[in-house]
């Protein structure tokens, strides 16, 4: 109950609407596209655990999607968290012989998918409505399924250039990924 002087305005009740569930994409893309896409369950978080399993199915991806790349050095860069730098990821890592950009802390123009990619993605999805997390899940795939290769090259042009070289130098071409969480 309110007290409140009778020639007060009638207090309006707003109807709650259910906020937009988050939902965490882990992205791993190339100069040709996107190589693999991990939607994390909701109510899981990432752990060196499900990193690796994630890591398992980008192996996986890259077989059927660029052969011949598991060959020779595959190159990721990712941030330097917990998951990333766990023992167990780092065990992974050296098993199969992919090296690790280094990525110094807080810096931006070592992270393209922050900027290049979900800025974008952002932009895209700003304002639509989704009636199920499936629906949200269902655009965003769409739209990197269609991502033209010339958008995805300026991405890799956007790493500085000792990060270039360092990529042009291992791999003979420009093979990349970008972990994104």
């Amino acid at each position: 109950m309110t007290w409140k002087h009778p020639s007060s305005p009638v207090t309006k009740k707003f109807k709650v609407q259910r906020s937009a569930a988050k939902v965490m994409a882990t992205v791993f893309w190339d100069a040709k596209g996107v190589i693999l896409l991990d939607i994390l369950p909701q109510g899981q978080c990432i752990n060196a655990a499900r990193y690796c399993s994630t890591l398992d199915r980008l192996k996986e991806a890259i077989r059927r999607k660029r052969p011949g790349l598991l060959r020779r050095d595959v190159v990721l860069q990712h941030d330097n968290a917990t998951p990333h730098s766990a023992n167990l990821t780092q065990q992974w890592l050296q098993r199969y012989g992919w090296e690790i950009l280094p990525h110094p802390a807080h810096s931006p123009d070592l992270a393209p998918s922050d900027f290049h990619l979900f800025g974008p993605l952002k932009r895209h999805l700003g304002g639509m409505a989704f009636e199920t997390e499936d629906d949200l899940i269902s655009e965003g795939r769409n739209w990197f399924d269609n991502l033209d290769v010339d958008f995805l090259r300026v991405g890799i042009n956007s790493l500085p250039a000792v990060a270039l070289a360092k990529i042009h130098r291992s791999l003979r071409g420009l093979r990349w990924e970008v972990v994104e969480e």
